[in-house]
C-alpha cells in the first residue's frame, strides 16, 4: 500500500535520522530482511518546481535554458522522499555507505517547468549482488493518470570481504571534450540538489570513507553529461564506475548513442551510457 505524505520531508532532519541508524565506516549492521512486497512505498501529490531552483540546477549542471524539465532533474524534486524512504526502518540496507551503482531514466513525453505533478517512490528488487546486496529505487513523475517519468536507480550494500573483481584490459579511449573540474562542484551540487552526504564536500568525511578526497556527485556527472549532448535524449542508461576525485580532469566522449566520462590521464572510466 501506498503512503502518501502531505508534502516533501525536510531534508536536515531525514540526514540526521541517517545519521542516527547508521554506522561507522566498515562496522557491520544487522537488519531483519523484509518479506515479499513488504518494502516501503510513499508519494506526495501536486508538486511543483521552483523556477529558481530549476535556474540553479541548470547552471551547476551546465544545461540551457528550456521550456522542459531536464531529464535528471525529476530526480533532485524527488530526493526527499527518496531520502525518507531510505532512512525508514523498512529499508533494508542502511544508508551510510550506500553506493550508486546504475541509473535508468524514461520519459514518456517533455514534463514543462510550470506544470504539477504526483512523485512516488518505491524500493523494489532486493537481492543478493556479488560485492553485497542490492536493492533499486524506483520513482515516477504522472501528471492526471498518465505516467510522464521514470527513473531507476539500483544502489549497492557493499559487505566485507568482497572485492570489484579484476578490472579489464581496455585502449585509452579518445575524449571529444576535456572538462576540468575543481573542487567547489561537490558543495554547489549539494546545495541545488540537497544531497548534502559529506564524502562530496569534506576531506575527512571522504577519507573516512576511503577516498583520499572528495567524490562528485553520480548524478551530476551523469546531467553534466547529458548537458553536452547535442540533443537531450528521451531515455537514458548510465553505469557508475569509478568515482572522480576533486578536483579532476576528465574526458568526455560519444559514440553514437554511447557516452562515457573517463580520466584524462589514465583512461579509466568514471561513467559509461546509452542515450536513445
Amino acid at each position: 500500500m501506498i503512503e502518501e505524505l502531505d508534502a516533501m520531508p525536510e531534508l536536515g532532519r531525514l540526514f540526521r535520522r541517517a545519521a542516527v541508524r547508521g554506522v561507522l565506516p566498515g562496522v557491520p549492521v544487522l537488519r531483519r530482511a523484509p518479506a515479499p512486497g513488504e518494502l516501503p512505498e510513499l508519494a506526495v501529490r501536486r508538486v511543483t518546481v521552483d523556477s529558481g531552483h530549476l535556474a540553479r540546477y541548470r547552471e551547476v549542471c551546465g544545461f540551457q535554458v528550456a521550456d522542459a524539465l531536464p531529464l535528471t532533474y525529476p530526480h533532485v524534486v524527488a530526493f526527499p522522499l527518496a531520502m525518507e524512504l531510505m532512512t525508514r526502518p523498512g529499508f533494508p540496507c542502511p544508508l551510510p555507505g550506500l553506493v550508486h551503482l546504475e541509473n535508468r531514466v524514461e520519459r514518456v513525453r517533455a514534463v514543462g517547468a510550470s506544470e504539477t505533478f504526483d512523485v512516488r517512490v518505491q524500493a523494489e528488487h532486493l537481492r543478493r549482488h556479488e560485492r553485497g546486496q542490492a536493492v533499486d529505487l524506483v520513482t515516477v513523475l504522472t501528471i492526471g493518470t498518465d505516467e510522464v517519468w521514470r527513473e531507476r536507480s539500483t544502489y549497492l550494500r557493499v559487505q566485507r570481504g568482497t572485492s570489484r573483481g579484476p578490472r579489464s584490459s581496455q585502449p585509452r579511449p579518445v575524449g571529444d571534450q576535456t572538462w576540468r573540474i575543481g573542487t567547489d562542484v561537490g558543495p554547489a551540487y549539494a546545495r541545488v540538489s540537497g544531497d548534502r552526504n559529506p564524502i562530496h564536500t569534506s576531506r575527512l568525511a571522504a577519507r573516512l570513507f576511503g577516498f583520499p578526497r572528495p567524490i562528485a556527485h553520480g548524478m551530476w556527472s551523469l546531467a553534466r553529461c547529458l548537458a553536452a549532448l547535442e540533443v537531450e535524449p528521451s531515455t537514458v542508461e548510465a553505469f557508475f564506475k569509478l568515482p572522480i576525485l576533486l578536483p579532476a580532469t576528465v574526458s568526455f566522449s560519444t559514440d553514437g548513442p554511447r557516452f562515457a566520462l573517463h580520466d584524462a590521464a589514465t583512461g579509466r572510466p568514471h561513467l559509461t551510457g546509452t542515450a536513445s
